[in-house]
């Protein structure tokens, strides 16, 4: 199940008193270590109001004390910052273990525009069921098809992050109708899906900012676009992981355009879902 905002805060409080204590400063000190002010931290720390830190401030606390984004907001138990020098492309397989490269990734591009054209549905608006039912389809394990849904979810929930996704709309309307691949999903788990999609579009907006165009007249691949850092197309069960900045910048300019051809805007979308729930459910 994807964590909710107050659980992942929860878990990044107990994972800060932990650093706090560690750490062997006293809290002016420890604030001023990872770039915040006192009276910051105390809020940071407060039971009675959890919050998430800013991306920088989160990004600071990570580098300082040398554990990993994931591990503070509790999206892996290993807290170590495992690096790698990378080549202009490399190919990433996904594997049958816990963990998924591309969570750390979106930990990566904190403080950068992620820019996502899903192979389906966006991996953070994704209930449980769907992600079952989608993944007999594909070769990635169930654990790791939630891992991720949970770190994208989890990365749209921090202050500052800023996520824009381009997709078909005739996927959604399928959904909708139960046509496709979706024939065999029952009513009920479709409803329950394009409702949770269009509570966490007004929930997220607009830091996540959902665009839809007719691929009628469109087309694109599914890809991701980390800021500057990196590209990833999906490829079936691998990952083409591109990290030449000419590339990546050729990749953006293909988004940009996805957003110019777009038919629903984001401000938009939520009643789009709702006009097909209303329509065919």
């Amino acid at each position: 199940m994807a964590h909710s905002k107050r659980e992942t805060g929860n878990t990044f409080q107990q994972r800060l008193k932990l650093l706090l204590q560690r750490s062997g400063l006293n809290k002016a000190q420890f604030a001023e270590s990872i770039g915040v002010n006192r009276s910051a931290l105390a809020q940071l720390l407060s039971e009675q109001q959890v919050r998430l830190p800013r991306a920088e401030t989160l990004s600071k606390m990570a580098s300082s004390y040398n554990v990993s984004v994931d591990w503070l907001l509790g999206l892996s138990q290993d807290e170590h910052v495992v690096s790698a020098v990378a080549s202009a492309m490399e190919i990433e397989q996904v594997t049958n273990g816990q963990h998924t490269k591309l969570g750390q990734w979106h930990r990566d591009a904190i403080g950068y525009k992620i820019r996502y054209v899903p192979s389906n549905l966006p991996d953070s608006l994704m209930i449980e069921e769907v992600i079952a039912y989608e993944r007999q389809s594909t070769q990635v394990p169930l654990e790791v098809r939630k891992l991720e849904t949970n770190s994208q979810l989890a990365y749209n929930r921090i202050n500052e992050s800023e996520m824009e996704v381009c997709m078909p709309l005739q996927r959604l309307k399928l959904l909708a109708q139960g046509v496709g691949i979706w024939e065999e999903l029952p009513a009920y788990v479709r409803y329950q899906q394009l409702h949770h999609i269009k509570k966490l579009l007004n929930d997220l907006y607009p830091t996540f900012r959902l665009f839809l165009y007719n691929e009628r007249k469109t087309f694109s691949a599914p890809l991701t676009v980390f800021g500057s850092r990196r590209a990833v197309i999906y490829v079936g069960d691998m990952y083409v992981v591109i990290n030449s900045l000419e590339e990546i910048r050729s990749l953006t300019r293909h988004f940009d355009s996805l957003i110019r051809h777009a038919e629903i805007n984001p401000h938009e979308s939520a009643n789009f879902i709702q006009g097909l729930i209303n329509t065919y459910l």
